[in-house]
């Protein structure tokens, strides 16, 4: 890649926001969360729906990078989320972020396997969180996309990889029942998947993309599988 292409990257405003620091979001890590515009899904419970439509964000990764190192030593890590973070080329982002010294973790759903591969490959991620959005059956239903083969690959993948990562499922009880997850839960074991499995509750805004409030059906915990971890946030 050419300077001129890295500088065009670096200032590119993509980033929607910056949240300077969270305790949440990065297992055992002090980091702040970086929120990129943008997504190739539209998931009906989506809650970052501006963060989705945005077409620029605020803030470019060179002003990210100002920030980082202002952080060296304060932080342990840095939260590449979205919107969707591989829907833009984030190679070089990594790659800058890495040379400061933080860990990443990266929130995904999955569908370009070709980046999350390559990240890992080049060792530039140390966690990834894979969003298991919905079944096969009811993952075009649900995502707006019929891209399931394409998560399914870079779950295969990941899973048979050496990283540290996670599954988790957002759960609105009028898109997803305990059948739903049940399913899921097979998959994910008939794929050799031994950790923690996350269902994580719909979060109620008045912004989510498909318009939806919270849900009156009751979510049975107790008809959830016991062969899988099942972990609640």
């Amino acid at each position: 890649m050419s300077i001129n292409n890295d500088f065009n990257l670096l200032n590119k405003k993509i980033v929607y926001d910056l949240t300077p620091f969270s305790h949440l979001d990065f297992p055992n890590h002090l980091a702040c969360i970086v929120w990129m515009v943008g997504c190739n899904m539209r998931c009906d419970f989506c809650y970052n729906k501006d963060i989705v439509f945005a077409k620029e964000g605020k803030t470019s990764f060179s002003q990210v990078l100002s920030f980082l190192k202002e952080r060296v030593g304060l932080l342990d890590g840095v939260v590449l989320s979205g919107g969707e973070a591989t829907y833009h080329n984030i190679i070089l982002f990594c790659k800058e972020i890495k040379k400061l010294g933080f860990k990443i973790k990266l929130d995904t759903n999955g569908l370009n396997l070709n980046q999350v591969k390559e990240l890992i490959e080049l060792n530039l991620l140390d966690y990834i969180a894979l969003d298991y959005k919905a079944p096969s059956y009811k993952f075009q239903e649900i995502t707006h996309t019929n891209n399931f083969d394409l998560f399914s690959k870079t779950l295969d993948f990941i899973i048979k990889s050496n990283i540290d990562f996670e599954v988790r499922t957002t759960i609105h009880n009028d898109l997803l029942n305990e059948d739903d997850i049940n399913f899921i839960c097979s998959d994910l074991i008939k794929r050799k998947y031994n950790r923690p499995y996350y269902l994580q509750k719909f979060l109620e805004t008045n912004n989510n993309i498909g318009k939806i409030n919270q849900s009156t059906k009751v979510f049975n915990k107790s008809l959830l599988s016991d062969k899988l971890e099942i972990v609640w946030r």
